[in-house]
């Protein structure tokens, strides 16, 4: 298959897809923040996907970006920067609660019941120093970074206004979740989740209808037109196509 922006923003926005259905089906399924869950598989399963919702996260938003990095203007250079800081950043949260904390768990209990502290709002006996306080700023990238790139996609009107409405009103309104006890404030992350699953999905059927009519390989990896335009032969009477880039 020939590799083209076009292709990658398509392949992007399934990325963006798969993240927000995973960002979705691990939070009923999530066990619980206790140390007896940390050694089970299901513990070991969610984490996992959860590495792999960052990364096709940080994918899936740069995609979204550049199909409208021209009318996103600033404010959606903004929201795609601090959404993918807080992918970075959980996926190295989420990286050690998948293969770290399993171990610590037998080795040193105190250390990981600090760490499953982090996201059950408990307090820890064991001083985390800096990795409490990164915790705790993910907040900051995740709902300035949703609410900014809700709007600019919205302002943008590319792609569903209703995905970008619903990804600006869930980021949002994620701090109210601190009002509901854990884990039902995992419900907060849905409206996120489900918005980030309808924008990589419109972004890929988009791509994938113009694929099919022949659109989808008029463009190369800078981002330029091919142009199609016809050359008259005198000599043999017959016009034939040639490609330039516009």
């Amino acid at each position: 298959m020939k590799i083209t922006a076009s292709n990658l923003i398509r392949w992007a926005g399934l990325a963006a897809m798969g993240a927000g259905i995973i960002y979705v089906v691990i939070q009923p399924i999530h066990p619980p923040d206790v140390l007896s869950s940390v050694t089970t598989a299901r513990w070991a399963i969610v984490h996992s996907f959860g590495v792999a919702m960052c990364f096709l996260g940080l994918l899936g938003i740069a995609g979204l970006y550049a199909r409208q990095v021209k009318e996103a203007g600033w404010l959606g250079l903004a929201g795609y920067l601090l959404l993918s800081l807080f992918y970075a950043l959980t996926l190295a949260f989420q990286f050690v609660e998948a293969f770290i904390s399993p171990l610590l768990a037998t080795e040193a209990p105190k250390l990981a019941e600090g760490i499953l502290g982090l996201a059950s709002r408990h307090a820890s006996e064991v001083n985390l120093g800096v990795l409490a306080a990164v915790y705790k700023l993910t907040a900051i990238p995740y709902i300035l970074g949703g609410l900014l790139f809700g709007i600019a996609t919205f302002r943008a009107g590319i792609l569903p206004r209703w995905a970008a409405g619903l990804l600006a009103v869930g980021a949002a309104l994620t701090p109210a979740a601190a009002l509901v006890p854990h884990p039902l404030d995992r419900i907060a992350a849905v409206p996120v989740g489900i918005a980030l699953a309808w924008l990589g999905y419109a972004l890929w059927w988009e791509r994938r209808e113009h694929a099919s009519d022949g659109r989808g390989g008029l463009e190369d990896l800078t981002g330029a037109k091919v142009a199609t335009f016809k050359v008259h032969h005198p000599a043999s009477g017959r016009a034939t196509k040639r490609g330039g880039s516009a």
